[in-house]
Formats: structure tokens, C-alpha cells, sequence
């Protein structure tokens, strides 16, 4: 019954053609993945001796890779009797299609090219975009990996990045940190000032050049707003920096018995006579 709906013989003779093509196709994908292993490889070692950073490490091996894959994939379908032609003809017909129904993805590929590119921060920056604050981790073609001061992995879209102004904290050798308080309104700023320049000079952290500073910000009913700011060498530790600064302002305007008032509300009593 079965012999007069199938053709056994032209089977067999279809996997005799076959099997000899998959297994070529697979030694052509071992091949391919031997290759990329191999390249890698090389690359690492070309870039321990040069002076490429980690951003331009990834972009390269992540083009290679995608190039050579996709060579070797399909060099290998090629091989099984799979019309590569065929398929980028029909490509072309449902791409519109395609586009319509990826265009995030695709949008969010494009801008991390141009990340790669334009390189407005590389691997292990300090950036702030949206709010957003952590450690560049990872750069990939889709997004950008950012590790928060809580231990977060925020994977931001590429085109979040290209579109919205990314502040970078490690992208110069200096940063400035401010510190805000107030004081009273009858205390010696030239006093305050030589205080404060004391404690800078004497902790190696903060930088001597350029110098600190202490500005009026505003002068209130009961408080001068003030805001101190210092260069720091380490830039990457600017969060522990400004804490401890914070702390050390505070206990130094104790010692030195600098008045610190905070703004009170003083409510009297007030009687109410109701006309009967």
C-alpha cells in the first residue's frame, strides 16, 4: 500500500545525495567555527599589545564574529542545495515587511553602531543618561549594559543613548564636587573660607590645583546658603568623596563653633471669638 504512494527507491537515492552534503556542510561550519576561535584568539594578543581600548576591542571582535558566521553559514547552506539567491531575492519582497515589524530593533542596532563609532564613552565609564547613574558594563549591538551603585543591570536601549544627553564622569582626568549648607547670617565667611581651605590641604584626595572655593549662594531670613567646591585626582570614587566631604564640613563647623541654624516655624496661639 505504501510502495504505490512512495517512492522508496527515489528516497533512498535523495539521502545517498544528502548525507554526503550534510556532512560537508557540517565540516564547513566546524571549520567556520575553528576560525572564529582561532581569530579571536589572535586578536586578544594583538590587542595586549596595543593601545586599543575595551570599547574598540568589543566592536572588533563582534563585527568579525557576525562576518565570519555569516559567511560560513551560508557557504554551508549553499552546500546542502539551499538557494542562497533565492533567499535574498525573497528577502527583498518581505523586507518592508520586516522593517515595519523590527524597526526598534533595527533603530536600536544603527545607534550602536554609532556608539561604537562616535564612542561617547567606552567600557567602565561613569555615565548618567535619564537619570539613569552606574558603570558602563557592557556595550552591545541592541543596548548599553550599566551596572547602578545598587548592584542594578539596567540595559538601556541604544537609541535612549543617542537621543538623550549622556553625562559622562570619567571622560576627563578631573572632577568637581559641591557640597551645600548653611550658616548663620552673622558668621565670617573670610573665617569659614580659611577653614575649609585647611581641610582640603591637609588630605591628599582633594587636588591643591585648582583651588577650592566657597561661594554665596543666597541670602536667607536666617542662613547664608553656601557651596563649597573642591577638585578631586580620582574621579571614580567622587560618591565616597562627597559623602565623607559632607561629613567632614559638618564636624569641622562644630569644632570651630560655626553656627549652622536650620529654618524654624514659630506658631503662637491664636484664639478664635465666634459671634453668637
Amino acid at each position: 500500500m505504501f510502495e504505490s504512494l512512495i517512492d522508496f527507491e527515489a528516497l533512498r537515492s535523495y539521502f545517498t545525495l544528502l548525507v554526503p552534503k550534510l556532512a560537508t556542510a557540517s565540516l564547513i561550519l566546524l571549520f567556520t567555527w575553528l576560525l572564529w576561535f582561532s581569530l579571536s584568539r589572535v586578536l586578544q594578543k594583538i590587542f595586549k599589545k596595543t593601545s586599543f581600548d575595551l570599547t574598540l576591542q568589543k566592536f572588533l571582535l563582534t563585527v568579525s564574529k557576525i562576518t565570519i558566521m555569516t559567511i560560513g553559514i551560508m557557504t554551508a547552506l549553499g552546500q546542502v542545495g539551499i538557494n542562497i539567491a533565492s533567499i535574498l531575492a525573497s528577502l527583498g519582497v518581505v523586507g518592508l515587511t520586516i522593517g515595519f515589524a523590527a524597526r526598534d530593533t533595527l533603530s536600536n542596532i544603527i545607534s550602536g553602531l554609532f556608539i561604537f563609532w562616535d564612542r561617547p564613552f567606552v567600557l567602565n565609564d561613569l555615565i548618567e543618561v535619564k537619570g539613569m547613574y552606574g558603570r558602563v558594563e557592557n556595550i552591545t549591538l541592541r543596548s548599553t549594559r550599566i551596572v547602578t551603585n545598587e548592584g542594578k543591570m539596567l540595559a538601556v536601549p541604544n537609541t535612549t543613548i543617542i537621543n538623550e544627553v549622556v553625562a559622562s564622569y570619567t571622560n576627563f582626568p578631573h572632577l568637581r564636587i559641591e557640597v551645600e549648607f548653611t550658616v548663620g547670617s552673622n558668621e565670617n565667611l573670610t573665617k569659614i573660607r580659611k577653614i575649609l581651605k585647611n581641610l582640603v590641604s591637609s588630605n591628599d584626595v582633594y587636588m591643591q590645583s585648582p583651588m577650592c572655593e566657597l561661594l554665596v549662594d543666597a541670602i536667607n531670613d536666617y542662613n547664608l546658603a553656601l557651596i563649597f567646591r573642591v577638585w578631586i585626582d580620582n574621579e571614580r570614587d567622587h560618591i565616597r568623596l562627597r559623602n565623607q566631604l559632607i561629613e567632614d564640613i559638618y564636624n569641622t563647623m562644630l569644632a570651630n563653633k560655626i553656627e549652622m541654624p536650620l529654618e524654624t516655624i514659630q506658631m503662637a496661639p491664636f484664639e478664635v471669638k465666634v459671634q453668637k
